[in-house]
C-alpha cells in the first residue's frame, strides 16, 4: 500500500514527503534508531528466525520455499533510511497524481466492474469512488504492482536495527501467507525494497489480516483477482470505522474572519455550526445539520479547503500522510462527480525542506514538540505551529509560513513558551 507506481513517480521528482509510506506505514522512529548500526550475522539472525517461526507454527515447507528469498540487501536499508516523500504541497501533489488518465481509466473501472462494486459496497459499505481511487493510486488499478520477491526486503529490513520488531512480525505474515495457501513463492512480488504486496500494496499482516476470499476460489489473491482485491480493501477500510452512506470528505469555501483555530482535524463541529460561521460549499449543498465535520486546510487559510468528515479516519487509517490521505479523498470525490478542487482564496508559498527545518528547529528551541527536525510538515509539527501561531497572533492553521519564521526568529530564549 505505499509505494511502487507512486513511489516511482515520486522519487523522480527528487522530493521529500511527510512519511515513508503510503499506506498505514510502520511506525515513526527515533533519531537515535534510524542512525543505529547493524551488529552481528546476518546468517545466525535467520537461524533463529526460522527456529522461530517453526515453533509459531509456521509449517517447514514454507520456510523451505522462502528460504532462498530470505536473503540481506544492504540496498534495502540504504533505501530505507534515505527515502524522501511527500514534502510537496497538497495541490502539487494532487495536480500529478490526479492526473487525466486516472480520472479518464478509474471511471472506466468503475463501469466495467459495477456489479462487483455494488455487490462489496452491499457488504461493507464503502463505495466504487473509494476503493477505485486507492486501487488508482496504489498500482494504477493493478498494472504496476512490482516485480521484486518481498522476501527479500522484509528479511533485510527485520534484521536491520531501525525497525527490526515491526518488520519481524511482518515476515512473520509473510510466511502465514504461504502456509494459508493464497499466494505461492512466485506470486510474492512487490516493490523491489519496501515489501508491499499486490494491487492494493498492502502490507504483509494487513493482507493476512485482512485479506478476503471475494470470489469463492479458496484463496486470498490479492495479486490476480479483482474481486478479492476490491473487497480486501473495503474490509481494511471497515476496519477504521467506516459508515456506510456518508461522506468523507468535501471541498468548501471559508470566509476570512473565520476563527481559525477550530481548523484541525482534533476539532468537530456539526455542519449547522460551520455554515453558521460562513463556510460555504465549493459545490453541491451544505446542510445546517448535525452531522460532524473537522475543517481541513492542508495549504493554510489560503490553500484550498475542505470539511473532512468522520469516513475520513478510514484514508487516515490506510496512510497517516496527510497529503496522501487528503489526495486519494480528494480522487475519490472527483470519480463521484465532484469538480476539480479550487486553487484557494490567495496565494500560498509553499516552505522549502530548508525552510522547514529551520522552522522545526525555532520551535523546538522554543520548547514546542515537533518530533524529529526533518523538514518535514508531519502532524507534530503542525500542531506546534498552531500553538506558535496562537502564541505570536498569528491566524491559528497549523501552516508554516515565512511570517512565523520571522515571528520566532524575533523571539528570545524560552519567551514564547
Amino acid at each position: 500500500m505505499r509505494l511502487t507506481a507512486l513511489k516511482c513517480a515520486i522519487a523522480a521528482l527528487a522530493v521529500t514527503l511527510a512519511a515513508p509510506a503510503f499506506a498505514n506505514p510502520a511506525p515513526a522512529t527515533s533519531t537515535a534508531s534510524a542512525n543505529c548500526r547493524n551488529t552481528g550475522s546476518f546468517e545466525r539472525w535467520l537461524d533463529e528466525f526460522k527456529r522461530e517461526a517453526a515453533a509459531k507454527g509456521i509449517s517447514a515447507k514454507s520456510i523451505a520455499e522462502a528460504s532462498p528469498f530470505m536473503t540481506f540487501d544492504p540496498d534495502v536499508i540504504r533505501r530505507d533510511r534515505g527515502q524522501g516523500v511527500f514534502q510537496q504541497s497538497f495541490l502539487q501533489f494532487s495536480d500529478r497524481m490526479v492526473a487525466g488518465y486516472r480520472m479518464q481509466h478509474g471511471a472506466n473501472q468503475i463501469k466495467k466492474h459495477a456489479a462487483l462494486f455494488a455487490k462489496v459496497e452491499k457488504q461493507y459499505g464503502v463505495p466504487a469512488p473509494v476503493l477505485t481511487a486507492f486501487w488508482g493510486l496504489e498500482s494504477d488499478f493493478g498494472a504496476n504492482t512490482g516485480k521484486h520477491n518481498i522476501l527479500r526486503a522484509i528479511s533485510t529490513l527485520a534484521f536491520d536495527c531501525r525497525r527490526s520488531e515491526f518488520f519481524r512480525m511482518q515476515l512473520f505474515d509473510a510466511l502465514r501467507i504461504l502456509d494459508r495457501g493464497d499466494l505461492v513463492i512466485g506470486e510474492m512480488n512487490g516493490g523491489d525494497w519496501a515489501g508491499e504486496l499486490g494491487a492494493m500494496q498492502f502490507t504483509a499482516s494487513d493482507y493476512y489480516n485482512h485479506a478476503v476470499d471475494f470470489d469463492g476460489d479458496g484463496r486470498r489473491d490479492l495479486v490476480k483477482s479483482v474481486p478479492d482485491t476490491l473487497a480486501s480493501a473495503a474490509n481494511f477500510l471497515s476496519s477504521f470505522g467506516w459508515t456506510r452512506g456518508e461522506p468523507w470528505l468535501q471541498e468548501v469555501r471559508v470566509p476570512a474572519n473565520l476563527p481559525w483555530d477550530q481548523a484541525d482535524l482534533e476539532i468537530k463541529h456539526p455542519r449547522s455550526q460551520w455554515v453558521a460561521w460562513g463556510v460555504k460549499p465549493a459545490y453541491g449543498t451544505l446542510p445546517g445539520d448535525g452531522l460532524q465535520a473537522s475543517l481541513l486546510l492542508p495549504m493554510g487559510r489560503f490553500g484550498p479547503a475542505f470539511l473532512a468528515y468522520p469516513n475520513f479516519k478510514a484514508f487516515l487509517g490506510w496512510n497517516s500522510a496527510m497529503v496522501y490521505s487528503t489526495t486519494v479523498a480528494y480522487f475519490a470525490t472527483r470519480l463521484d462527480g465532484a469538480p476539480p478542487v479550487g486553487r484557494g482564496s490567495g496565494t500560498v508559498n509553499v516552505l522549502t525542506p530548508q525552510q522547514m527545518s529551520e522552522v522545526q528547529t525555532l520551535l523546538a528551541k522554543h520548547g514546542y514538540d515537533v518530533g524529529k527536525v526533518d523538514g518535514k510538515l508531519g502532524s507534530l509539527t503542525r500542531a506546534a505551529v498552531k500553538k506558535a501561531q496562537l502564541k505570536t497572533g498569528l491566524p491559528a492553521d497549523s501552516y508554516p509560513t515565512v511570517e512565523l519564521i520571522d515571528k520566532l526568529r524575533g523571539q528570545t530564549g524560552g519567551a514564547m513558551r
